[in-house]
């Protein structure tokens, strides 16, 4: 299965991640992390929700939440579930 699928953040931790970084340049990876922790402060700020699209080893997922934190190689979202930061292909804010 590659497509696309929005799930639950509840789901996630029933998925396996892939091991590589899902994107290619250093000049993407430091734009994630940047996204990322916008994301964080408007989380913890505003309860502000977004859309984090990120690859499992069943293809490309998407989640809509809030994040609470992140690090250089995790992201954790509201409820505890943790996503590796190499599997963020996608920071969507709306």
């Amino acid at each position: 299965m590659n497509s696309l699928e929005l799930i639950p953040k509840e789901e996630i931790p029933n998925y396996h991640f892939v091991s590589y970084d899902v994107l290619d340049n250093n000049e993407d990876r430091i734009n994630r992390l940047n996204n990322l922790q916008q994301a964080m402060v408007l989380g913890n700020n505003e309860h502000h929700k977004l859309r984090i699209y990120f690859t499992t080893t069943d293809g490309v997922k998407a989640v809509e939440t809030t994040v609470w934190a992140t690090t250089d190689d995790t992201v954790t979202l509201k409820g505890g579930v943790v996503i590796p930061v190499n599997c963020v292909s996608k920071v969507s804010f709306y």
